[in-house]
């Protein structure tokens, strides 16, 4: 009888001493790292990049209203912007970066140190959001005379960053006219008048992209026109040919590329990610 007894006692004790431990953990879950509940963290991530609180708020705005959130110049975000003549239509921009990484797939996320998207500017005039390195810039949307290109880094959030109290931006000039630059002596065929092979149609309206999205059949060197107009403002990108055309809101935007190279190559939107179509090249 003794010795059930202080098996017992025994029993309750280590009973006793794991629910203990269980209401420890749980009460240190809740806790979080700030004394309140809080988002996970990603392995490697610190509290201050989960919760995105790197740098600091600013109430002072960038040109287009975006707050900015500054952060110290050593290891800060750096931009510069590059231009160079496409050999079809307008430009072809290259955003060199430091100290940044593009994060498509967390874009409206907390505020990750070094990382984010761009704006595209013309004259203060926005064009497109950017999330890679390159995008193509149509002349049809360059109007005749002198212009300033300007490219700003913004976190996930949308904040601007920004050092001692200025955005982090890049600007170049730019001139259009009846010749491009690099292309002296020739004149320029707006993109919808460039000759094609095979043009393709598309309307993007409330999400839904008419006609539905198929396969675009091409012989490799074939010429093609994607002419888009979407309800709302975005950004077409065409897989694998690095090409991206900005579709401002109501209005047909026209992109003509060769079929230089074969394969299968997505044509789909930034901002709304539907697929427009499947160019399939042979």
């Amino acid at each position: 009888m003794p010795p059930r007894t202080a098996r017992g006692r025994g029993r309750t004790t280590r009973a006793a001493a794991l629910l203990a431990a269980a209401l420890l953990l749980a009460g240190g879950a809740a806790a979080g790292c700030g004394g309140r509940a809080t988002t996970h963290h990603k392995p490697g991530t610190s509290h201050e990049q989960a919760t995105g609180s790197v740098g600091t708020l600013l109430d002072a705005q960038d040109p287009t209203g975006h707050r900015l959130r500054e952060v110290p110049v050593e290891g800060a975000p750096q931009v510069q912007l590059a231009a160079r003549p496409d050999s079809e239509d307008g430009w072809n921009l290259q955003l060199t970066v430091k100290n940044f990484r593009f994060t498509p797939d967390s874009t409206g996320g907390a505020a990750l140190p070094g990382a984010g998207h761009a704006h595209l500017e013309l004259d203060g005039r926005k064009l497109a959001r950017l999330y890679g390195s390159w995008f193509h810039l149509p002349a049809a949307q360059v109007p005749e005379g002198a212009h300033t290109l300007t490219v700003r880094l913004y976190a996930d959030d949308h904040t601007a960053w920004a050092v001692a109290g200025k955005a982090v931006e890049g600007a170049l000039p730019l001139t259009a006219g009846a010749a491009t630059p690099g292309q002296a002596g020739h004149s320029h065929t707006p993109p919808s008048q460039v000759p094609a092979d095979r043009t393709v149609t598309i309307t993007v309206r409330d999400g839904k992209v008419t006609p539905a999205p198929g396969r675009t059949e091409l012989r490799r060197g074939e010429r093609l026109a994607l002419r888009v107009t979407s309800d709302r403002a975005d950004t077409l990108h065409v897989h694998g040919y690095d090409k991206e055309l900005a579709l401002p809101a109501g209005q047909e935007a026209v992109l003509v590329l060769t079929a230089d190279r074969t394969g299968l190559f997505e044509v789909e939107t930034h901002g709304s990610r539907l697929v427009l179509t499947q160019l399939l090249v042979r």
